[in-house]
């Protein structure tokens, strides 16, 4: 079969039951303008979803299961399933609508053969139904079930062939009905007003709600995808141009509406066409084809839908099993069939036309929406894999499905709510049960790839080196000691939680070879795996160095991860292994050629304490560090950790200088909103190197943190004149700013 069968099978519900029942209630209700701004917005909601469907029927080979085996097999087992069980329902209660539309269609005949045989005063029917009204109310139910009862046998004995075949003969049908209205006179003489309406008329999402159904008949013919020769060709074509030849044919019906009869006639006789026709029975005989082939080619396609989702085991492996069955050598899905039809029989006995009508509106508006979502994000992840040879746009998708979620809580918020619960609640069972995990985990991976890539390059264009008065931590730091000991990276994921980016390497000595390679890829897998349990920020990676020295020179100059250039490194080394020191020492030269402000970590075996108590020691002769301890004790205290931790500020000057410092600091922690209370800065008089250490040991002993200024010349000349002589202390951040930065 080639595109002839979709294009049949979409136009035949395209054109059916709500163009002949409900366009004069719209025409009645909301006006000729409203109707058009009606058939105008539903086809933005169609015409993107069938973008992004025939896209997907090209993107990989097609076989049966319609909308829900593209889906699935694009994006994903998880997303298919959420998709594919409410499509499922749709089309299952789809059955229901137009079989009840069907009986509708009897309207006519049933009123010519209760007044000639007076059935209303006869009987039983006088007993159950004692009003004309309630008798076509229960003939009209009573047909709607021998109907349902019809196609079920037709389905359970005879397959979707005969369904097929009979799709030429019923499309003849509503083209001669449509040719016969068109070429009817008017019903009756009104004025002319295009947003003329009845009094007291419904809202004009409420009627949207009851007219959607209408449009979605583009969905139609995919169930037939496992019967096409060539699906990938014949589904877009086919549903594209049904789609196409439905949008002129229900303008057209609008105005001939318009012209033909008054808002009163239409909203007083649903099937005022057959009023307007040249010969009126051919609209009832038309409307009972359109509902019936559409009852049918729902009926058809829903069951496949259904035994797809068995084939996929999303459902438990007996219940898979049983709905997977298939009859014969086509493979007809007999127990999925007799699930869509029960669904049918209970909805039809129900029996109002428009209560199913809001149910599959709200339905299929929430699988539109989700296909569309999808789409877009598909687009916007740029996943190689998605191949398409038919292509959409991404702001079709995007459009569609923004406009789909923005429908659904205008035509009833309930019903939204609800649709999209049960949603999620089926893709979150369905990702619990089901040994496949690819679906939105896959798809929000590549958008995120997308949007990372993007900031980092806007982050390093905007990278201008003017930013010191909003300056925050790009923390790189380099260790062979990653197993021995966490402080390092203790330090870089505080200080990267949430204000800044952090990235621990961790060194590897050697050359890099295959099996240095091998080992690399295993201890960073090892690495993130230790550090899952903290919820760390911090990027992780390793480097392969033949020397400590060629493994920083190469990590200083590379962009930061984040996108922009990192701009603090960090060192660490213990007080019971001196031996990192002679690392820090030996490539500081390489350091002073970048702009890198510098810490250095000396980690004690008191480690970081309670992390309640932070001291910051400032002096005369590194005071262009004193603004970067601050603002990195004040981004130490943002982490959850450090929580109920405070800072205190010693400042070390002259008798004459203390004053005015002290002026400083609390105009300072003023104006910059810093959380330091005034009793926690303590000015204290200058003394000798020996005396200025003594006194930082005695009153940072309880400290949790220790951070400290230095020269980096300081260091070059005498590393243990500036880091050594502390005792007692836990850990001591040692600081050196590249150039001093500014608090406001």
């Amino acid at each position: 079969m080639g595109a002839m069968p979709v294009f049949m099978t979409a136009i035949s519900t395209i054109l059916g039951a709500i163009l002949f029942l409900r366009f004069g209630y719209a025409m009645a209700h909301v006006g000729l303008i409203g109707t058009l701004a009606i058939i105008f917005i539903g086809h933005l909601v169609t015409i993107p979803t069938a973008l992004a469907v025939a896209e997907i029927a090209t993107n990989q080979k097609v076989e049966g299961g319609g909308a829900y085996y593209m889906i699935s097999r694009s994006f994903g087992l998880n997303i298919g399933a959420a998709i594919g069980i409410t499509l499922f329902l749709s089309q299952a209660i789809s059955v229901a609508f137009y079989v009840i539309a069907f009986a509708e269609a009897c309207d006519p005949l049933l009123i010519w053969l209760n007044e000639v045989l007076n059935l209303h005063n006869t009987g039983a029917f006088a007993t159950i139904a004692p009003t004309e009204t309630e008798l076509l109310i229960l003939q009209k139910r009573i047909i709607g079930l021998l109907a349902m009862g019809m196609l079920t046998f037709l389905m359970l004995a005879k397959g979707a062939n005969v369904g097929v075949k009979a799709l030429y003969g019923v499309v003849a049908v509503l083209l001669l009905s449509l040719a016969f209205f068109f070429m009817g006179d008017a019903y009756s003489s009104h004025a002319k007003d295009f947003t003329q309406t009845i009094d007291n008329p419904d809202d004009f999402f409420y009627v949207f709600t009851i007219i959607f159904p209408a449009f979605t008949g583009i969905a139609a013919g995919l169930g037939l995808s496992g019967d096409l020769k060539d699906p990938k060709k014949s589904i877009p074509l086919g549903t594209l141009w049904a789609t196409i030849v439905g949008i002129i044919v229900y303008i057209a019906v609008a105005f001939k509406l318009f012209y033909s009869a008054s808002p009163w006639d239409l909203a007083s006789d649903q099937l005022v066409m057959s009023k307007i026709a040249i010969w009126g029975p051919i609209i009832p005989i038309g409307l009972a084809c359109a509902a019936i082939s559409s009852a049918l080619g729902s009926v058809m396609i829903a069951p496949r839908t259904l035994q797809a989702l068995g084939v996929d085991k999303i459902f438990p492996k007996g219940l898979s099993r049983w709905f997977a069955k298939g009859k014969d050598k086509d493979n007809e899905p007999i127990n999925s069939s007799v699930i869509t039809c029960v669904i049918a029989f209970f909805f039809i006995a129900i029996g109002d036309i428009n209560f199913v009508a809001q149910i599959i509106s709200m339905f299929f508006i929430v699988t539109y929406g989700a296909v569309c979502l999808i789409s877009f994000m598909e687009h916007f992840a740029a996943d190689p894999s998605y191949r398409p040879t038919f292509k959409s746009k991404w702001y079709y998708s995007l459009f569609g499905a923004l406009l789909c979620f923005y429908l659904m809580f205008k035509m009833n918020f309930f019903y939204a709510v609800f649709s999209i619960v049960i949603m999620l609640g089926i893709y979150l069972w369905v990702s619990r049960i089901s040994e496949s995990k690819a679906g939105l985990e896959n798809l929000f991976r590549g958008v995120i790839f997308q949007l990372s890539r993007e900031l980092q390059v806007y982050l390093q264009r905007r990278d201008t080196g003017e930013e010191d008065s909003h300056w925050r931590p790009f923390i790189v730091s380099i260790s062979k000691d990653t197993f021995k000991r966490r402080a390092g990276f203790d330090l870089v994921r505080w200080l990267s939680h949430k204000y800044g980016f952090g990235t621990y390497i961790h060194f590897i000595e050697g050359f890099l070879s295959k099996e240095t390679y091998e080992q690399a890829q295993k201890h960073k897998e090892h690495l993130v795996h230790l550090t899952e349990n903290v919820r760390s920020k911090v990027y992780l990676d390793t480097i392969i160095s033949p020397s400590y020295t060629s493994a920083i020179a190469q990590v200083i100059q590379l962009s930061g991860v984040s996108g922009k250039g990192n701009n603090l490194i960090l060192f660490e080394y213990s007080t019971e292994d001196e031996s990192g020191l002679k690392d820090v020492i030996s490539n500081y030269r390489l350091l002073t050629a970048t702009e890198f402000d510098v810490c250095v970590l000396r980690s004690s075996y008191k480690d970081f304490g309670y992390k309640k108590e932070i001291h910051i020691w400032i002096s005369p002769q590194d005071y262009e560090n004193s603004n970067l301890m601050i603002l990195l004790a004040y981004i130490l205290l943002g982490h959850p950790e450090w929580k109920g931790g405070f800072i205190k500020i010693f400042s070390i000057y002259t008798e004459g200088q203390i004053e005015l410092q002290q002026e400083h600091l609390l105009s300072l922690i003023k104006e910059g909103r810093l959380p330091i209370s005034a009793k926690n800065i303590e000015l204290i008089p200058q003394a000798g190197d020996e005396k200025i250490k003594s006194i930082i040991n005695e009153k940072s002993v309880d400290a949790d943190l220790t951070i400290i200024g230095y020269r980096a010349e300081m260091l070059a000349q005498n590393s243990h004149e500036v880091l050594g002589g502390y005792t007692d202390l836990g850990n001591i951040m040692f600081v050196s700013a590249v150039k001093e930065k500014t608090i406001e």
